[in-house]
């Protein structure tokens, strides 16, 4: 009997991983710790490595699967290089049979992976234990048992179960021409990190404007002089001073709730969350110690951090324990907006596309860049008054950027 490799526990409470590439084949000796395949988390690409050595004699899921934590991914007969393993005729290869996933860059993990060994749940029959009632609801909805696990007795599948498992309801049944698309990848990453805010938190946005002439006319001066140490000057790093400041003094917008003890978590530290744009979706790589970096500091590594989440390079690391977010969907031409949380933060800080509008300034009507601010924040962990200041400091600290240099730091 083989060695059952099964899916090990790759920490931040990964439960499920979608299997996005094969390394090795049927038939192929590995060494230990050699990387066997790529999988997609919540957060990144990465590598699993094998954690012993010998002859890979069947694999049992394939590309563009999703596999729990615990499963097992391949069997590998160990030994010496002797004749070649034959595997058991049950363990057809998945790998041939399933569809090809899209190719990414990999993230590799260094040294190998904790093995994890959870315990399995009893098999059931192909069709799933499940009552009348169950059985009835899953062909009005049209899901099939057999994918379905069940968490009641035995193994029998409650209609909890079938929450979300559908896979064509008559509400679906096509009126014209249609293209049906897996929910895959990055994309169902995202579609489940967004329900989970929406169920979780209590979400409230709030907006302003700002006058953000006087820092236009600053980056425009010191592009050349910034762009001479490789990198460009956008006004990323400014807003992210601008509500550094503000966050400072009202720290229930820079916090966590932890539901389980009933208790608000304010956060000492100024970890902020940057939605970066890819190919693939939205991703939230962390810039950290905010508080300790300059405005050129901070527009280098939102460049680099940027480039490494567009070509899927980068780590579990660099994309975990925001303390807030901030979104700039005036990059791509928004204005106002209601973003979604990045929970577990409690607030979210966007910007649109500044413009040149008419605006009372000194007195007078003048010319001014304005640009729209959309903060949403959780209600549970502070009130609309507080959000309503919050968002008052950021403007003053955007449209005073000497306000915002004097108190760097």
């Amino acid at each position: 009997m083989g060695y059952e490799f099964k899916l090990p526990d790759l920490g931040e409470g990964i439960a499920e991983v979608e299997l996005r590439k094969w390394l090795v084949a049927e038939g192929e000796r590995v060494a230990e710790h050699q990387a066997l395949l790529e999988v997609e988390t919540d957060k990144a690409v990465v590598e699993v490595p094998a954690p012993r050595g010998g002859l890979v004699t069947g694999i049992r899921r394939g590309e563009g699967e999703t596999v729990k934590v615990g499963e097992i991914l391949v069997t590998i007969e160990e030994g010496a290089a002797g004749e070649p393993a034959v595997a058991e005729p049950a363990a057809t290869s998945a790998l041939a049979a399933a569809e090809p996933a899209r190719r990414a860059p990999s993230v590799g993990i260094v040294g190998s992976l904790p093995e994890a060994e959870p315990e399995q749940p009893a098999a059931r029959p192909f069709d799933g234990l499940a009552t009348p009632l169950v059985r009835k609801l899953a062909r009005d909805r049209g899901i099939d048992l057999a994918r379905v696990q069940g968490s009641g007795p035995r193994g029998c599948i409650t209609p909890e179960d079938l929450e979300g498992k559908a896979t064509r309801s008559r509400a679906h049944e096509p009126a014209g021409e249609e293209e049906r698309l897996p929910l895959r990848g990055l994309r169902r990453t995202i579609a489940k990190n967004v329900i989970t805010s929406q169920r979780i938190t209590a979400f409230v946005s709030s907006m302003e404007e700002a006058d953000v002439t006087e820092i236009a006319e600053m980056r425009s001066r010191e592009q050349g002089e910034v762009e001479s140490r490789g990198t460009h000057l956008t006004f990323l790093p400014f807003f992210m001073k601008a509500a550094l400041h503000a966050l400072r003094e009202h720290p229930y917008l820079n916090a966590a709730i932890d539901d389980a003890a009933e208790e608000i978590v304010l956060k000492k530290h100024y970890h902020f969350g940057i939605a970066v744009d890819t190919p693939e979706g939205l991703m939230v790589p962390v810039v950290r110690e905010v508080d300790r970096k300059s405005i050129i500091e901070l527009a280098a590594e939102i460049q680099e951090l940027g480039r490494k989440a567009r070509e899927r390079t980068i780590a579990l690391e660099e994309m975990k324990a925001s303390s807030f977010t901030i979104t700039n969907y005036g990059h791509f031409g928004g204005t106002f907006a209601t973003p979604i949380i990045n929970w577990p933060d409690v607030a979210i800080l966007g910007f649109g596309r500044i413009v040149e509008r008419p605006w009372v300034h000194k007195g007078e009507i003048a010319i001014r860049k304005i640009v729209p601010l959309s903060l949403t924040f959780d209600h549970r962990a502070t009130d609309g008054a507080d959000a309503a200041r919050f968002l008052g400091k950021v403007v003053r600290y955007l449209e005073d950027p000497a306000l915002l240099l004097l108190e760097s730091g």
